[in-house]
């Protein structure tokens, strides 16, 4: 380490990486992030942030702003794709506060990008950075971008996606798992229902191979979102801009409830992407430099938990660093790899299997999590 505080650099200012630097902020700790965009842009669509990400976004002070816009449900349901008959139907809104202090909310993913951008100093973000090249040495981590750059940090928190160049450094390249499905998703006005109304605030209609997740993304439910996952082994585009054919996909879903129906009939655009995973890795750390979030635990979407453990990851990771760690930064991000490694290798294998929440579940062990307590190794 060369200095009492250590240079911590972060590769990605998505939603981990913007996390990261708020948690470390709060402990005190000054990080850098480098990311490989030239501005930030407002993208996505829909996202869920259930009690487990709510808690870290109050911790770091961007609760409140979030609420003021983010559509908080009664419940949430879950259908037969064609009858319509509930399988499950989970309390939410006031029975959720009351369970777990905080609420179950559903937004646009460009706003939490959004208030989380705006809790790191805009200072500290270095766009148009492209990583493309990383070595580690007794004086630091030396990292070389593509505008000619090169910096030394003392410790690397690499929040750089599911293709993260970090991990192919560190493990060598191994692609993800191409799971053979993709997904549709897209936000549009509820104004364009015209009138029609749709029986379910949120809720998820689950068809033999295939299904459709619809939920209103504001407070005022003037803006509805949907998002699917259907077999198509063909496309394998992971793109948060490709453009998806808005007949295909209504002929993908054409056997589907009324309501389903009427939701895609008028949507006016779409986009797709393709679906991978991979298997928990081996480790996340080399020396002093360490992965999160869709780095090192992508999981398919179907527990709405991804975004939710990079948040987490960046509150244990700042604990840990905080706890003693600057003075060894090696032991700290062993110390992170071991406090979260069970939790999402679980997640992940229960994703993978989609079946959360289809019928009566109890989802304390997912929602009852608090990054800000839960005991370190």
């Amino acid at each position: 380490m060369t200095s009492a505080q250590p240079t911590i650099a972060i590769i990605g200012a998505g939603i981990g990486g913007l996390a990261a630097s708020a948690c470390l902020r709060k402990f005190g700790l000054d990080a850098t992030i480098y990311e490989q965009a030239p501005a930030f842009a407002r993208i996505g669509a829909g996202i869920q942030m259930s009690p487990n990400a709510v808690r870290v976004l109050d911790g770091i002070g961007i609760g409140d702003r979030i609420r003021e816009t983010a559509f908080e449900p009664p419940h949430w349901r879950n259908r037969d794709f064609d009858t319509g008959q509930m399988s499950n139907e989970h309390p939410l809104g006031p029975n959720a506060r009351e369970r777990y202090g905080v609420p179950y909310v559903l937004m646009h993913r460009g706003d939490l990008h959004a208030a989380l951008h705006g809790a790191v100093p805009d200072h500290t973000i270095r766009y148009s950075h492209k990583l493309v090249g990383i070595d580690q040495s007794d004086e630091g981590v030396s990292l070389k971008f593509g505008n000619g750059d090169v910096v030394t940090a003392d410790a690397v928190i690499a929040s750089d996606g599911v293709h993260s160049p970090v991990r192919d450094w560190m493990l060598g390249v191994e692609a993800p798992t191409f799971t053979g499905r993709l997904a549709y998703r897209t936000t549009f006005p509820t104004s364009l229902l015209q009138g029609y109304e749709i029986r379910d605030d949120s809720v998820k209609w689950w068809g033999p191979d295939r299904h459709i997740v619809i939920y209103f993304v504001t407070a005022a439910r003037d803006e509805i979102y949907f998002t699917t996952s259907q077999p198509e082994p063909e496309f394998q585009v992971e793109s948060w801009s490709q453009t998806g054919d808005v007949g295909e996909l209504r002929a993908a879903f054409a056997d589907f409830h009324a309501d389903v129906r009427a939701v895609l009939g008028v949507c006016p655009s779409v986009h797709k992407w393709a679906i991978f995973e991979r298997a928990p890795l081996a480790r996340w750390t080399e020396g002093s430099v360490t992965l999160m979030g869709d780095a090192c635990h992508p999981m398919t979407p179907y527990m709405a938990q991804g975004a939710a453990n990079a948040l987490e990851d960046a509150v244990v990771l700042a604990r840990c660093l905080a706890d003693g760690g600057t003075e060894d930064i090696q032991a700290a991000f062993q110390k992170f790899e071991a406090a979260r490694k069970p939790r999402t290798s679980e997640i992940q294998a229960t994703s993978h299997r989609n079946e959360f929440m289809r019928k009566k579940t109890d989802p304390d062990w997912v929602y009852g999590y608090d990054a800000w307590s839960v005991d370190l190794p």
